[in-house]
């Protein structure tokens, strides 16, 4: 039996943002609760191999979007290839494969994440625990390189904060827009686009996260968020310190359209003239 094709566009995304939360999120516990990973790079490659695998796995699907950024985006600027009715869709489909990440990573990991917070003397939902929260939702600056005493605080406020995301998504939005352009020659096969993709993500990670984390999608963000607001980090997780859990769904919301703009209006016009040309 066939199924309709929205519900085979909210599988492909709730399951594509599924496996590029689970390898996200998966690769900041192994990191930081048990050591697994030597270095902010490695972090960054394995995350970005899970965002290639997520849009190998279902881009045939839905289009693997697996972002909201990337749907807003899309909407705004592709309305051919997607319709803006398809939108809340969409966003709800990433944001129940990223709670659905999130769980799983605490079910795999919550024993480990307890232990940790017991050797480090950190109390689950009380100031400080952003150090073991982090596994879930981003907080700024990095508490795993800078702590989360009130002089971290002082590195980077939320409104630099939100300006990063933004402008990280937009960096993103903008290779995804370029990578599938139909009438680009320069890539000598589309099946590179993925890779590209996650390649994008990993040095994106690998500049940023220090300030945020690195987010650059608000479903990675939120849902997982929400999965320790449930397991018990309270305002840690929700609103966050500095009430500033928005950032990481302002920013990429705002930046995301702006990456696709600059493609459409400027790089895409230029590619047209050059077609019409020859």
């Amino acid at each position: 039996m066939k199924l309709p094709d929205y519900v085979r566009m909210a599988a492909g995304e709730t399951i594509g943002t599924y496996l590029l939360v689970l390898f996200g999120t998966g690769a900041v516990a192994a990191a930081v609760i048990t050591g697994a990973q030597v270095g902010l790079w490695q972090v960054a490659a394995v995350w970005g191999l899970g965002v290639a695998l997520a849009i190998y796995a279902t881009a045939h699907i839905s289009g693997a979007h697996l972002n909201p950024a990337v749907t807003l985006a899309f909407a705004i600027f592709r309305r051919r290839q997607f319709p803006l009715r398809r939108l809340p869709l969409y966003w709800l489909s990433q944001l129940t494969g990223g709670v659905l990440a999130g769980a799983t990573v605490w079910w795999l990991f919550g024993n480990f994440i307890k232990r940790f917070e017991t050797d480090n003397g950190i109390v689950r939902g009380e100031v400080g625990s952003e150090h073991s929260a982090m596994v879930f939702g981003q907080y700024f600056p990095n508490p795993d390189i800078y702590g989360t005493g009130e002089a971290a605080l002082g590195l980077i406020s939320p409104g630099g904060a939100m300006a990063v995301e933004a402008f990280g998504t937009g960096v993103l939005v903008l290779i995804i827009f370029a990578v599938t352009e139909r009438r680009s020659a320069w890539l000598s096969s589309k099946n590179l686009g993925p890779l590209l993709i996650g390649f994008t993500v990993a040095a994106l990670i690998s500049l940023f996260a220090p300030l945020t984390q690195g987010g650059w999608n608000p479903a990675r963000d939120f849902g997982p968020r929400l999965v320790s607001l449930a397991v018990g980090w309270g305002d840690i997780a929700v609103p966050g310190p500095q009430s500033s859990f928005w950032i990481y769904i302002a920013g990429p919301l705002i930046g995301g359209p702006i990456g696709a703009a600059v493609h459409e209006l400027v790089l895409k016009r230029s590619l047209a003239e050059k077609a019409e040309k020859r």
